[in-house]
């Protein structure tokens, strides 16, 4: 039997709860302390470095350690053995925070124009590189969802309920419109979409329709329906005359 797509906590909780973690001062100075210290940090130093008690400091630290900015290990200061239990101390992750209302992706369109560059064939443009590359990422992340959910054959309700995952984490603000179409609320690459309506829209396309491929989401296809304050591209039938109730899945 065919199994539903695993939900997960999306990324911008992570992010939000790391930035919260980090509002109270002490917690934040230590933090910059830390960071800025360039090897492991006991407890007494973070909590000298901001002058509160060793166990008020331990408090704060944990906090940073659940929030997955720093982790802990027990470690003796400059490598000299002494008897007794050895102290705790505290480093950066190499965890990277970004929070912005509304999603945004830019990192993904400049690791896709990366590679567009780095992998640029003699019989292609610029353009068509870039193209290539955003439907071969999208393929590849559908195929590797595919094999981690194993969902069976996929028709279109079922298949836009599998792909609504992927558009919710990288910040569509998907839509239902009806049971085979998805409406993309949010831009992830605005502003720069704008700059390069052609380019980034085009490429943002060929990304979903990879990504459909891969997932292998049968009757339905990504197209350019470009609206104001939206995303450039929607989700729905491969044949728009086909009545939304009489699309089934099997």
């Amino acid at each position: 039997m065919a199994s539903d797509p695993i939900v997960r906590a999306h990324p911008a909780d992570s992010a939000i709860d790391s930035v919260s973690v980090l509002s109270e001062d002490s917690r934040r100075r230590m933090f910059t302390f830390i960071r800025r210290a360039g090897r492991a940090v006991t407890r007494d130093e973070a909590a000298a470095s901001v002058g509160i008690s060793r166990k008020l400091a331990a408090f704060h630290l944990d906090k940073l350690v659940d929030a997955g900015l720093l982790r802990a290990r027990y470690e003796t200061p400059g490598g000299i053995r002494k008897v007794g239990r050895r102290p705790k101390v505290y480093e950066p992750t190499d965890a990277q925070i970004t929070v912005s209302i509304p999603d945004r992706r830019h990192e993904l369109l400049a690791d896709l124009l990366l590679d567009a560059v780095l992998t640029e064939r003699a019989d292609e443009n610029a353009t068509q590189a870039a193209l290539r590359t955003a439907e071969q990422r999208g393929r590849q992340m559908g195929e590797a969802a595919r094999g981690e959910s194993r969902p069976g054959r996929l028709g279109p309700e079922r298949g836009l309920t599998a792909c609504e995952r992927l558009l919710d984490e990288y910040g569509y603000e998907p839509v239902r419109e009806t049971p085979t179409r998805l409406r993309l609320r949010n831009c992830p690459f605005h502003p720069l979409a704008g700059k390069a309506p052609d380019l980034v829209c085009g490429m943002n396309q060929a990304f979903l329709s990879g990504y459909l491929n891969g997932l292998q989401v049968n009757g339905v296809q990504a197209v350019l329906v470009p609206e104001p304050g939206e995303c450039c591209v929607r989700l729905g039938p491969s044949d728009p005359d086909r009545d939304d109730q009489t699309t089934q899945d099997h």
